[in-house]
Order: structure tokens, then C-alpha cells, then sequence
């Protein structure tokens, strides 16, 4: 999607549509409301005054012009309550009004900036939320819908914002351009979760990182099976033994500094497809084990965004990339495998593989030189049972780490909740066999999952993140849409961002 800013006045501004706002309880629009409402010949005000605009949260009303102004339809999208109205509601409206926007004969939405003005908020972080939600909230996954002729699939090509302060268009101009990089990164998650695995094996997935770092600030390693072998990556490994086809270890590194080693390491979960392995799922919804993939998906669109926005900081995103497959090869339930540490792992349950492949991950995170930790993965099935669809789970050796994952989540509108990780909860991982085994039973299953990867971080300040309850999406809601959601690719961005100048 196309973003600018524009100095200008919304009631002559050529567009299809052209959107204004109303607060809850006002009777008299004024501002840019009332510019177009003037132009209208007061249509906005009689509506009001006949109840059919309240200007409630959520309600949107279209009035066609017929020539009075420049653009043929005006959409009047409620606010709310004025005291209610944050950053996030800016995001999750212009979402909603993208997603509504999705019909014939529309393909360029000309706006104002919502909530800068009686709504009293930061004009530029208005700007970038309002940015990001129009891009977010417009997309869809057609790439296989070649036939589909639906209304709602019509796509909104360009979005005008405009400024009638020449003064403050250069600083919205690169607030919408910060949004419009963070949304695009989260879009391409969002495909890459959302293709089907046969076209999204471990070696397509490496060639679309390749793809990402052909911007001129990032550089690809992908290291293949012999290279992993030779490593001692023998947890990942043992999860690839199941599948013909060869798993891929992905690095994209950022130096925006040049020092040594790295401030950050972004390390996500690459299950291109998970079927349990030997240990193999019930058929019920297993299609979407497609989306498996997701952590090693965020981390990658991550360094998309990170690359855009150029901060003075390093930054490395490792992809430990598989499938998980029963093959007559497949590690069984009883198997010993030793990870790139020497750790060695007894394996109850071949399941349980994404902690395996991050272990080696998180390994080669820290040999590599990163200072600062973070994982990514839709790993356990418990943390949809503890926290529903509403956040994803935090769990941390380090509590000032944590709380800047915490706070660059809130920036993007999610939401992250954090889990004890007292030691006892290790107790649950001891083996009669080897150092640990890989699973912990059931209770506290995701905070037992994490207590396992805390034997691959070397005391390195480090969060993980559980992200199997927020990935997907059953349906449209704000800037979320359904199927992928891309929740964590702009909190990881925003947390990259947060390491600049230290």
C-alpha cells in the first residue's frame, strides 16, 4: 500500500473515499468533520441530530456525496468516548476502515489524523498507528483465490493523509513511513504463516530469508545438515531426521553499529510442518501445523523492518528451519540426542520439537556473540489453556529484559503476560538417563517447556515467548485479521529499535 501525507483540506482532497471522525456525545462536528460537513450543506450535522451518527466506537456511516465535493463517498467512523481513546484505538479504527473500505471502485482512502486533535494524543504516534493499521487491516492472503471475484477482495492500493498544518507534514511523513515499514514486515509474516507447506518446506522458507536479506544492510547465512552435523547440533537435527526434506539453520544479521558480536538475537521456531513425528497428532487440525513455522517467520520479518529503519544497533535472527515427520528415519520416544552445548536430551515425547530445535539455536545465538536472548515459538498447547487468545506468554531469567519485551508489546498494541519460573518447576524435567528429558508432564506445561530452553542460554539475559495461542485468528478484529494474525514482529522490531546508542 501506498502511504503520504499531504498538506491540504480533506473537503477538496480527490479521493474514493474520504474519512472524517466523530467523539461519542458531540452534537456540533468541528475541525475537519465539520470542514466536509460544511461542504455537505450540514449532512453530517442532520444526521446527528436524527441519531443515525453517534459517533459510538466502532460505528462507521456512509454518505455519498453526489458531487459536492471532489471524492463520492465520505465515511464518518465513530471515536468513542473521548477519555477512552488511546494510540491502540487509532490502530485498531483505521483497520476496521480499511477492511470496510474492500469493494469495487476504491482503491485510493484519503483521512485525517485521527485522535490529534480534541482527542489530545500525540500527533506523530497517531500518524504511524493510523499507518499501520490501514496496511494491517487491508491485507489478505489470495494467492491461491485465482478464481475469486468477492466484493471484499478488492484491494485499497493507496492511503492519503491529510494535513491542513504545512508545519507538522514532514514529521507525520516519517511517522506514517515507520508504520507502514513495521506493518509490511508484519504482512510478510503473515504470508509466510499462512502458505501451505508444500510450497513452504525448510528450503523455500531459507529462500524467502534470502530474499529479505538482499537489503544492502543485512547479510544470510544458512547453515545446511553436514555444517549442523559438524556443529553438534544434534537436537535440531534429530527433529529433521523424520523428513526427506533437509533442515536449513537460517542467521540474518544487522550491524548498524560494527561491534563485536551482537546486542540482540532473535531466535524463532521454523516447524515448516509438525505432525508430532513419531508421537503423531490426532488428524483433527493438524492442517494447521502449516503455520508451525510462525516464530522463525516473525523473527525473519523482523529483520525486514529492522533493516528499514537502520538503528545504531546489531542485531541477529536465527531460524532453526525442519519438518517434523514419522519417517522410517524418525527419532522415537526413549531416544538420547545430545544438543550443541553437550547437553544431553532424553526424548518422551517426538511432539515436544520446537524446544529442541531452539535449544541448538539458542546455542548458536550465543556463539555467535549475542548479548540479549529472545525466542519465539508457537510451542505448547497449555498456553492456549492458561491465557486463551488474548496475550502471549512471557517467561524470563531476567527481569529488565522482560520488562523491555513488556513495554515494546504494548507499543504495537499486544499483549504479553508474564509466568513464574521458579526452579522447582525444573524439578519436572530430570531424567533417569541423561542430563534432562524433553518434556515435563503436564502441569505448567509452557512454563516447564521454557525451563527446558533455560539450559541452552548460559545465564545470558534471555525471555521466551509462547506465542501458540495468538498466532492464528478465527476472525477479523481491529488490526488483527484471520488466519495469521502477526502478533510479536512489531514488538520484536520495536524491541531491536530500543538497543540503539546503548
Amino acid at each position: 500500500m501506498q502511504i503520504a501525507v499531504v498538506q491540504g483540506d480533506i473537503s477538496t482532497t480527490e479521493a474514493d473515499v474520504v474519512v472524517v471522525n466523530l467523539f461519542e456525545g458531540v452534537t456540533s462536528p468541528g475541525g475537519a468533520t465539520g470542514a466536509v460537513d460544511r461542504a455537505l450543506d450540514g449532512a453530517i450535522s442532520k444526521l446527528i441530530g436524527l441519531g443515525d451518527i453517534r459517533g459510538k466506537a466502532g460505528e462507521r456511516t456512509t454518505i455519498h456525496t453526489f458531487g459536492k465535493i471532489a471524492a463520492p463517498r465520505v465515511v464518518v467512523a465513530g471515536l468513542g468516548k473521548a477519555e477512552d481513546f488511546d494510540v491502540d484505538a487509532v490502530r485498531n479504527l483505521s483497520a476496521e476502515v480499511a477492511r470496510a473500505c474492500r469493494k469495487p471502485g476504491v482503491t485510493h482512502v484519503a483521512t485525517i489524523v485521527h485522535g490529534a486533535g480534541i482527542g489530545g494524543l500525540d500527533p506523530e504516534a497517531c500518524a504511524q498507528a493510523l499507518a499501520e493499521g490501514a496496511a494491517l487491516g487491508a491485507y489478505q492472503f489470495l494467492r491461491y483465490k485465482v478464481e475469486s471475484d468477492d466484493d471484499d477482495k478488492a484491494a485499497l492500493e493507496r492511503l492519503t493523509v491529510v494535513e491542513h498544518d504545512a508545519g507538522k507534514v514532514a514529521g507525520l511523513a516519517a511517522a506514517a513511513e515507520r508504520g507502514r515499514i513495521l506493518a509490511e514486515a508484519t504482512n510478510l509474516a503473515r504470508d509466510l504463516a499462512n502458505e501451505p507447506a508444500n510450497n513452504l518446506n525448510p528450503t523455500d522458507l531459507a529462500a524467502r530469508a534470502a530474499t529479505v536479506a538482499e537489503a544492502p544492510n543485512l547479510e544470510l547465512e544458512v547453515l545446511e545438515e553436514a555444517e549442523m552435523e559438524a556443529k553438534g547440533m544434534g537436537s535440531l537435527l534429530s527433529v529433521a531426521r523424520g523428513s526427506v526434506q533437509p533442515a536449513k539453520l537460517v542467521c540474518i544479521s544487522y550491524k548498524g553499529r560494527g561491534g563485536e558480536g551482537y546486542d540482540l538475537a532473535l531466535v524463532g521456531k521454523g516447524i515448516t510442518f509438525d505432525t508430532g513425528g513419531i508421537s503423531i497428532k490426532p488428524a483433527q487440525g493438524m492442517e494447521a501445523m502449516k503455520a508451525d513455522m510462525t516464530g522463525a517467520a516473525s523473527v525473519i520479518a523482523a529483520m525486514q523492518a529492522v533493516a528499514a529503519l537502520a538503528p545504531k544497533a546489531d542485531i541477529l535472527a536465527i531460524a532453526p528451519c525442519t519438518e517434523n515427520m514419522p519417517g522410517g528415519n524418525a527419532t522415537r520416544p526413549g531416544d538420547v540426542v545430545s544438543a550443541m552445548n553437550g547437553t544431553t536430551i532424553e526424548i518422551l515425547n517426538t511432539d515436544a520439537e520446537g524446544r529442541l530445535v531452539l535449544a541448538d539455536g539458542l546455542c548458536y545465538a550465543r556463539e555467535l556473540g549475542a548479548r540479549h536472548l529472545v525466542d519465539v515459538a508457537t510451542l505448547t498447547g497449555a498456553i492456549s489453556v492458561a491465557l486463551g487468545d488474548q496475550c502471549y506468554g512471557l517467561m524470563t531469567n531476567d527481569d529488565t529484559l522482560a520488562k523491555r519485551v513488556e513495554s515494546a508489546a504494548e507499543a504495537a498494541g499486544e499483549r504479553a503476560w508474564r509466568l513464574p519460573m521458579f526452579k522447582e518447576y525444573g524439578e519436572q524435567l530430570k531424567s533417569n538417563v541423561s542430563v534432562i528429558k524433553n518434556v515435563g508432564g503436564r502441569p505448567a506445561g509452557s512454563i516447564t517447556a521454557a525451563k527446558f530452553l533455560e539450559h541452552f542460554v548460559d545465564g545470558k539475559p534471555w525471555v521466551h515467548l509462547d506465542i501458540a495461542g495468538v498466532d492464528m485468528a478465527s476472525k477479523d478484529k481491529g488490526w488483527v485479521t484471520k488466519g495469521a494474525s502477526g502478533q510479536v514482529v512489531r514488538a520484536l522490531v520495536n524491541l531491536a529499535l530500543g538497543f540503539a546508542d546503548e
